[in-house]
């Protein structure tokens, strides 16, 4: 009881001090830490430990409309991903289904008019997921206050492959010139295309890498890695990732 009075008194004198001039416009996070969770709390089956996740997610989309942060983009699933144990791959498929098919009619999701959009190689996905994602989307394109990236089957080095072939086409059939190629190109033809670069990019489990996430796009972003499990981030640990990156002088080029 004390130590959630502590914490809550910790929240409140994070976010009183927080600047809404300086809040990032897009936050990216790299949800890591549910299988260790799951190892942690003894005979929890690795699906559980996933669905905790989720439950994370959620809770981190209210924070970030309370700060007015307009575009998050997580990390829910890497190509890599599919060569985990078939049991825990075929229950994440299950529950991107359960979740996808949520967000249709999600009160949440409609009164703060949050676009939902999901990027990756949607072709490795499963019809079922394909379809319930198609739903979300679709339920979802008119709006344009928040946006809720989620990226599935995503590789940073396979999207800019896949950039670079669009590009090649667009050579090939004389639409473009090679000696006119630049930074634009590559952009416009991401997953991503036509978002802001991420502001800030939160990695979480204590892990401090990217492994393959937004390469491109995170050139200039701020890094934030923190040590809580994924399932288990508090409020306080996201407010912290905020404080981080208003505390910093960003630099671009150095």
């Amino acid at each position: 009881m004390a130590e959630n009075l502590l914490y809550k008194f910790y929240e409140w004198n994070i976010s009183r001090k927080l600047d809404e001039e300086k809040m990032p416009k897009h936050v990216a996070i790299i949800m890591d830490g549910n299988r260790r969770y799951s190892k942690l709390q003894g005979n929890m089956d690795v699906v559980k430990g996933h669905e905790k996740g989720v439950d994370t997610l959620e809770k981190v989309l209210d924070w970030t409309i309370e700060l007015g942060i307009e575009i998050v983009t997580v990390y829910a699933f890497s190509t890599e991903n599919f060569n985990r144990p078939e049991h825990e791959v075929k229950g994440l498929m299950n529950l991107f289904v359960k979740n996808f098919k949520r967000l249709v009619g999600h009160d949440k999701i409609h009164r703060n008019e949050v676009k939902v959009k999901v990027v990756g190689k949607l072709d490795l996905i499963p019809d079922d997921v394909l379809e319930a994602i198609h739903e979300a989307e679709k339920a979802t394109e008119n709006y344009d206050k928040r946006l809720l990236n989620i990226a599935i089957g995503y590789d940073g080095r396979q999207e800019i492959v896949d950039s670079i072939k669009k590009i090649a086409d667009d050579v090939k059939e004389g639409k473009l010139d090679p000696e006119d190629i630049c930074e634009e190109d590559v952009s416009k033809n991401l997953y991503t295309a036509g978002l802001d670069d991420p502001n800030l990019i939160i990695r979480t489990s204590g892990e401090e890498r990217l492994s393959g996430f937004l390469l491109w796009q995170s050139s200039y972003s701020e890094l934030y890695f923190c040590d809580s499990l994924w399932p288990e981030l508090r409020k306080v640990d996201f407010l912290r990732a905020i404080r981080s990156y208003q505390e910093r002088e960003r630099r671009f080029g150095v």
